[in-house]
């Protein structure tokens, strides 16, 4: 497929670097390509270090990895070849057996690069699927690439319009001023929090850093592009591909295009039915109608009816709006069933019978000694569930939505809900130079709105700006999620979110028991106080220097 030079950015490769690169990734020019020929640990360590590098995963590969692979065997190697024999077997079994599942017994590592923060958020939507993102929080956006180019998706057909230099212009403007307020953050947050003299100044500069990443990445637009690791297992992929076939966004169904591309060069039997109009392409179809059909009713009824006014808000806000009263009661049942020979109802009707004392020692004997967060109880607290409704930030939304066992949805991002003004943007004088970048935001959505329709034009919202979702999820998803969302490392945007969740469970809902065993939930304050990053950075230096010691003593 050729790339459009003015919607991606190509890299050149030496010679040298085309003879390496070609044996191991299905494409040297565009966006997205698959890794083949590679060991499973090699592309797992490989997308954990993309997720926080600006470079490219080719780019980073030939500096970071190619150094320490055995490639001598590999010279013949060529990873767009050698499948006929494969797609002939795949064949030979589907026809004999039928049997769909198949598709689930082997797996491809894709890399999807200049991807929007809306696609990101459509594409991680799957379920059953590994996703890996370059993060905000250990890249800065203020540098602009070879081309002269910030890092932002350009939609062909905008482009093309009359709006097209006012979008490139604002869009530009937002990235300034991220790139203006970047530095003057950095350095307050420097001088607020010094180093101390056990740290190295690796560990603080990294610290800080992240933490003025995440002070200034509101002022990013929903355009700016990240690069996204994907692994999933050819059914996964099939349904993913559907789903964005159907997609109102048209990066998403180009974008989609260009991964059957890639996935045919190593899975094709897996992905044949994607654009095949009575099977993927009826699929699409369907969802495509459905999708339409409910935004035409709903606009029907709600159109007319007025919107409540926009109000000023200092956080996020979190709302319990459904749990089941009796939750406990059927959390303790499940917890002892599995260790009778007894029915459902004999066991309920034991439980109902015991004290709240009685209950409690279950639970606390059901839960056990948990030494840290990843000590996980059983499957009983899917017993009983909870449902939120948020309003955050989208960064903070971005964060939350990644947590694939819950079910969540969310509105169309635009002005509607305000935005969070960070504390050290004012401590910097930079208040007036972030309200002028959201008014600009705002604006650039309300041309876009009114000549390209919502979906696109929820590129030019800041991710300061907050949209509204909703979250369900049991217990057992609920203690994993609130437990890692206010750990000391987080933002402070989605550590108010879990944080608050919390509080909701047990007092709203009277869970009590339920939240008590969420033992590892932090309710500490550190936005003002620390370093969100610095004890992790600690750890992880503290790591390096323990394996370049094993390192030297297996020298010896």
């Amino acid at each position: 497929m050729a790339i459009d030079p003015a919607h991606y950015v190509t890299e050149t490769w030496t010679e040298e670097e085309v003879a390496v690169l070609r044996r191991y990734f299905t494409n040297l020019e565009g966006p997205v390509f698959a890794l083949v020929n590679l060991p499973e640990v090699v592309k797992g360590a490989l997308f954990a270090r993309y997720s926080r590098s600006a470079k490219s995963l080719r780019r980073l590969f030939l500096d970071e990895f190619v150094g320490d692979l055995d490639v001598s065997g590999d010279h013949s190697v060529d990873a767009t070849v050698g499948l006929a024999r494969a797609e002939q077997l795949y064949d030979k079994v589907f026809f004999e057996y039928g049997d769909d599942s198949v598709a689930q017994l082997g797996g491809v590592h894709l890399a999807c690069e200049q991807v929007s923060n809306l696609l990101t958020k459509a594409i991680e939507w799957s379920r059953m699927m590994s996703f890996m993102e370059k993060s905000t929080r250990y890249v800065a956006y203020d540098a602009r690439l070879g081309n002269g180019r910030y890092r932002y998706h350009r939609d062909p057909e905008v482009l093309d319009s009359a709006l097209g230099a006012r979008f490139v212009g604002d869009l530009d403007r937002l990235f300034d001023a991220y790139a203006g307020l970047l530095p003057a953050v950095q350095a307050y947050l420097a001088a607020e929090h010094p180093k101390a003299p056990g740290d190295s100044d690796l560990v603080w500069r990294q610290s800080v850093r992240a933490k003025a990443y995440d002070t200034v990445r509101g002022l990013l637009p929903a355009a700016a592009t990240a690069n996204l690791g994907v692994y999933g297992s050819g059914q996964a992929y099939e349904a993913l591909l559907v789903r964005l076939a159907a997609h109102p966004l048209p990066e998403a169904r180009s974008y989609a295009a260009m991964m059957l591309a890639e996935l045919r060069k190593v899975i094709p039997s897996w992905v044949k039915r994607v654009d095949i109009a009575d099977r993927g392409g009826e699929w699409s179809s369907y969802l495509e109608t459905t999708r339409s059909g409910m935004q035409e009713l709903a606009d029907s009824w709600f159109d007319q009816v007025p919107t409540a006014s926009v109000v000023a808000a200092s956080g996020p806000e979190v709302t319990l709006v459904d749990w089941d009263p009796d939750a406990e009661v059927k959390l303790v049942a499940a917890m002892l069933y599995p260790y009778t020979h007894r029915s459902e109802a004999e066991v309920a009707e034991v439980v109902a019978a015991m004290s709240e004392a009685e209950r409690v020692e279950v639970v606390a004997r059901y839960v056990g000694e948990r030494r840290n967060r990843r000590h996980r109880p059983g499957r009983a607290l899917e017993r009983c569930g909870y449902r939120f409704e948020v309003i955050s930030d989208y960064g903070a939304f971005r964060d939350l939505q990644r947590h694939r066992l819950l079910s969540i949805e969310w509105q169309e991002l635009s002005p509607a809900h305000g935005y969070s003004l960070p504390d050290a943007v004012v401590a910097v004088g930079g208040a007036g130079a972030y309200r002028e970048a959201m008014e600009r935001s705002a604006a650039l959505h309300g041309a876009l709105e009114e000549g390209f329709g919502p979906t696109r034009a929820a590129y030019a919202i800041c991710l300061a700006y907050r949209i509204r979702y909703s979250m369900q999820f049991n217990a057992r998803e609920a203690l994993h999620l609130l437990e890692l969302r206010t750990s000391p490392a987080g933002h402070p945007e989605y550590r108010k979110v879990g944080q608050e969740m919390h509080r909701l469970i047990a007092e709203r809902a009277g869970h009590r028991a339920v939240a008590a065993l969420m033992r590892f939930v932090d309710h500490a304050d550190y936005d003002a106080a620390e370093l969100p990053r610095l004890e992790a950075e600690r750890r992880a230096e503290a790591r390096r220097a323990a394996s370049a010691g094993r390192r030297v003593a297996g020298g010896r």
